[in-house]
């Protein structure tokens, strides 16, 4: 009886462990959970964290259609990012954007193009500000990128910069 009472164990303990790797899955996905330790990161990922530690996209943005306009000015500032998922980043970051000033911990997707990552949105819902669809590109100390809300668009772009 003792090797059956050691096979149901072993088949318990498997079982525990994929229900927590599957329900830490999901919270990863929610972007409520926690981030990915340290050491689990790549290289390329650790140095994104790093560059994106206490930083500001500081730059510009463009409206379709209205051309005979500059581009205007544009600003986030990062408290930092986290990986929480597999393709997830958490980014801790406030926007001041017309009459709006948010602070939010947004879990966006993220897409790594060999060196480069690339946030990839599709209709995607941020509170109080609307539903925007975005593949922005981080490469150096640069960004830029395609938004997109509703049926209005654009171009945005400019430098990361390092808080003194």
């Amino acid at each position: 009886m003792a090797p059956v009472t050691r096979i149901a164990g072993l088949t318990a303990t498997v079982a525990l462990m994929l229900a927590m790797a599957g329900a830490q899955r999901l919270v990863a996905q929610a972007g409520t959970g926690a981030r990915t330790a340290p050491f689990a990161l790549t290289e390329q990922e650790r140095q994104f964290a790093d560059r994106m530690k206490d930083a500001s996209l500081v730059g510009r943005f463009t409206v379709d259609g209205r051309d005979d306009q500059t581009a205007s000015p544009d600003r986030y500032d990062l408290a930092g990012v986290e990986k929480v998922g597999d393709d997830l980043w958490r980014f801790n970051w406030r926007m001041k954007r017309n009459n709006a000033d948010v602070t939010l911990p947004i879990t966006l997707p993220m897409r790594w193009v060999g060196d480069t990552p690339m946030i990839v949105l599709t209709d995607f819902s941020v509170p109080t500000m609307g539903a925007y669809s975005v593949r922005l590109l981080f490469y150096g100390d640069r960004y830029a990128g395609t938004w997109q809300s509703g049926k209005t668009g654009g171009l945005m772009y400019g430098r990361i910069e390092k808080k003194p």
